[in-house]
């Protein structure tokens, strides 16, 4: 599969970002690493943005793997972690991401340079706190102190989640310094373009989010936290408009040559086809009349089946759990579609549509599949961090478990609306056909009267379900959300060779070079599949 280091590096050379900042996989651009200039710090806070989406690949396809969103690894998909499983992910966060940050921050308090100093510290909760839903207990308080401490104690999870909420707060305070309304020039933020505002609610909206995932631990003071952000609801994400404008995503490019597209996309289209499209998530639009399906999902072969069978209708991909070698289907089975990778919209014919289906139908679709190649799509894809969807379906879940007051049947319909448009505008800016606004009204409409008519058990089952298929992209936060829930209801693997991972293994190399855990790594690493995290109750 590609690395981590490939992507990061052809991002940087595709003029993503002029250079990169000072740090091990990156090209070292600092005279003086240990005093920055405020010239630096316009390259590194962009540098940072690159560098924790490039090394977020390996932890991105791992989790989305664990929740069916897809099939990246066959071990993986039958919950069999090993020491390598997530090394990119946590080395590039240790040696770059973070590393950076905390010299932005560090230099930008210095020089009083509070609009860096503002993004880098929600920078860094997100990519601390998003650590501990993964890991659990990592090296906090210890780490970028370079040849200083080499082997950082591991913190707590517990202890390092009330930091982070501090630091949101110090990042809010640090904007409230700049009188402008941008933090920074908007060439160096490849996130907002250093709109003010825009980093405001992603701030509320990560609080939000951390409470919430807080909540089986103190549901009293979740409750609490939550009710005075929602008060404001305009300093969210969404805000009081339903708006996608402020969604915290990272937007990849269309070029080839170098090469800095979506990863899923380099795989895919213009690799070996490592992947494939999990079953499960195909059957579950597919048997829902789900029109994201065509967004998610091409096909490259009208009659394609499970385990290459030439009679179904060319949704083909994998059970979670099959251990069976893949057979010669490179060009049969189903890839990545036009959202979130960039790919192809599949416009081509279903053959075995119900006929009571209203919105995953064949009206205009007068396409025709084909072997997907490196010219197909623009691969301009995306990682949805936070979003206006995502904000929604967490604060109907809170108004449904913590009694918040907030209206969760709005909020429900909400976010399905949310996030349809979302993929309907991405699309169209990609190639691919918009999701009409009546079509969108009416599919909210028609689970709402699901909504309607179930219980509290079966409202929060519909409202995690929706948030489920909304998070395709993010498989982090389907795999915080299945663990703090236990919904949606996953498929149950063909062939197990583990119990469902509560935590991910660690990297190897830490393991080994971190003097400080001891001679017990071997069972510390072990412990990590059926260890919750602390938030998991």
């Amino acid at each position: 599969m590609t690395t981590i280091k490939n992507i990061a590096y052809t991002l940087l050379l595709a003029g993503i970002i002029p250079v990169a900042g000072g740090c091990n996989k990156f090209v070292d651009i600092n005279t003086d690493p240990n005093n920055p200039t405020t010239a630096e710090l316009s390259l590194l806070l962009p540098s940072t943005e690159v560098s924790m989406a490039a090394n977020m690949y390996q932890l991105n396809s791992g989790t989305s793997t664990f929740m069916q969103h897809m099939v990246s690894s066959a071990a993986l998909s039958r919950y069999q972690q090993a020491g390598n499983s997530f090394d990119d992910s946590w080395n590039g966060f240790y040696s770059q991401t973070l590393n950076d940050l905390e010299t932005i921050i560090k230099t930008g308090t210095e020089e009083e340079q509070w609009g860096y100093v503002a993004i880098a510290k929600l920078e860094k909760a997100y990519l601390v706190s998003l650590m501990v839903d993964m890991w659990g207990d990592i090296p906090y308080s210890e780490t970028q102190q370079g040849q200083e401490n080499v082997s950082p104690a591991f913190e707590k999870g517990a202890e390092i989640y009330p930091k982070l909420l501090v630091m949101i707060d110090e990042a809010i305070a640090d904007a409230g310094k700049v009188t402008a309304n941008s933090l920074v020039p908007s060439t160096s933020d490849m996130i907002y373009g250093g709109l003010k505002t825009s980093w405001i609610s992603m701030a509320n909206s990560l609080k939000l989010k951390l409470h919430n995932q807080l909540r089986l631990v103190d549901p009293a003071a979740s409750a609490a936290a939550i009710k005075a952000l929602i008060a404001d609801p305009s300093t969210l994400i969404g805000g009081t408009s339903n708006s996608n404008g402020a969604d915290y995503t990272f937007k990849f490019g269309p070029n080839q040559n170098p090469n800095n597209r979506h990863p899923w996309h380099r795989s895919e289209y213009q690799g070996s086809k490592n992947f494939y499209m999990c079953q499960a998530l195909i059957d579950l639009l597919f048997d829902n009349d789900d029109p994201r399906l065509r967004y998610y999902v091409i096909r490259q072969n009208a009659t394609a089946g499970l385990n290459n069978s030439t009679n179904s209708n060319g949704y083909y991909g994998r059970n979670p759990g099959d251990g069976t070698a893949a057979p010669a289907d490179l060009n049969r089975r189903s890839t990545f579609g036009i959202y979130p990778a960039g790919g192809l919209y599949d416009n081509a014919p279903i053959n075995n549509l119900p006929v009571t289906n209203l919105f995953l139908t064949n009206t205009g679709a007068t396409g025709t599949l084909k072997v997907v190649t490196v010219t197909d799509g623009t691969g301009a894809g995306i990682i949805p961090y936070i979003t206006n969807a995502m904000v929604k379906f967490i604060r109907a879940e809170a108004a449904l478990t913590l009694n918040t007051g907030d209206d969760a049947r709005q909020a429900f319909r909400d976010g399905i609306t949310a996030h349809l448009a979302s993929v309907s505008a991405y699309a169209s800016s990609n190639g691919g056909a918009i999701i009409p606004p009546a079509s969108i009204s009416s599919f909210a409409d028609a689970l709402l009267a699901k909504y309607d008519a179930a219980d509290n058990a079966g409202k929060l089952a519909l409202v995690m379900t929706q948030k489920y298929i909304a998070d395709y992209g993010n498989g982090m936060e389907a795999y915080n959300d299945y663990r703090r829930t236990a919904l949606p209801v996953l498929r149950t693997p063909l062939s197990p060779l583990n119990t469902f991972p509560l935590r991910l293994y660690y990297s190897e190399t830490e393991l080994t070079a971190n003097t400080s855990l001891g001679g017990n790594t071997s069972q510390l690493q072990i412990a990590q599949q059926t260890t919750p995290v602390f938030w998991d109750k």
